[in-house]
């Protein structure tokens, strides 16, 4: 059953910019009211600033979803300014590079802090309100690497299979109920994560160089249209989401060869 979200409040972390301010703006299409969080204020006053010359509703909340008791407050505060959440999108993220041998327990928790634990605290804490809707979607972002696993992304990839797995799991434990699990899986979309992504010390500078510059080459996708396929996402309902045709293909040089697939991959990746 498609989800109308005229009307509806919708929170969206990691708002600031990339994927984050462009479901914002697809969201403010929708006439969508809208909750936005972000630790970088400036961004995120300039996705609020845009989502209300759309039409919108629109607020900010300063947040670092690694704050576990930041977290806790922000529901309060949401429901004096909107009174409901029928939308949760955990976008936020951060990117760390390095193999896993060069890279610090610290900046390993750092990112688990993030990419996983914010999820979780920001599920935890909305989950009761989205419970109060008679429809509402919870969208956890994974990403290409929750589905392969590259040398240098040990980090990062642990991180994002983990936002995968929570989410599969969740989705049958709330079958049956108001809320729907979306699990998005982007490719090469076209923000900064990768530029500023934190990199181990062990890595020199020209090294560094490289891979910025060759993961910039894969950075294709414009953000507008994720934050467009999340959006009609959201509205179908769908528990899946391959953002790019390197996710589509990843995924399915994954089921043939489960062990082997780096093989196969990992040619175009050099």
């Amino acid at each position: 059953m498609t989800m109308h979200l005229a009307g509806r409040t919708a929170l969206v972390t990691g708002a600031a910019g990339g994927i984050g301010r462009a479901v914002a703006l697809s969201l403010a299409k929708r006439h969508a009211r809208l909750a936005l969080a972000d630790r970088d204020t400036t961004g995120l006053a300039e996705t609020v600033a845009l989502c209300q010359a759309a039409g919108a509703e629109a607020i900010g909340y300063a947040l670092d979803v690694a704050d576990a008791a930041a977290v806790a407050d922000l529901p309060a505060r949401i429901l004096a300014d909107f009174a409901s959440v029928a939308v949760l999108v955990n976008n936020a993220g951060v990117a760390l590079q390095g193999r896993f041998e060069d890279i610090s327990l610290d900046d390993f928790e750092w990112l688990f802090s993030i990419n996983f634990w914010g999820v979780v605290r920001m599920t935890r804490a909305f989950l009761p309100l989205l419970h109060r809707e008679p429809d509402a979607q919870l969208v956890n972002l994974s990403s290409l690497f929750g589905l392969i696993a590259p040398p240098g992304q040990a980090a990062y990839s642990a991180s994002k299979f983990a936002v995968r797995g929570f989410s599969e799991a969740l989705r049958k434990e709330l079958a049956g109920s108001s809320v729907g699990v979306t699990v998005v899986h982007p490719g090469g979309v076209a923000t900064r994560i990768a530029k500023d992504a934190r990199r181990t010390t062990a890595i020199d500078a020209e090294t560094t160089r490289r891979e910025a510059e060759r993961f910039d080459k894969l950075l294709r996708l414009p953000p507008e249209t994720a934050g467009e396929m999340i959006v009609a996402a959201i509205e179908q309902r769908t528990p899946r989401l391959l953002i790019g045709r390197d996710a589509r293909i990843a995924a399915l040089v994954e089921r043939i060869l489960p062990v082997a697939y780096w093989k196969v991959l990992g040619r175009g990746a050099g």
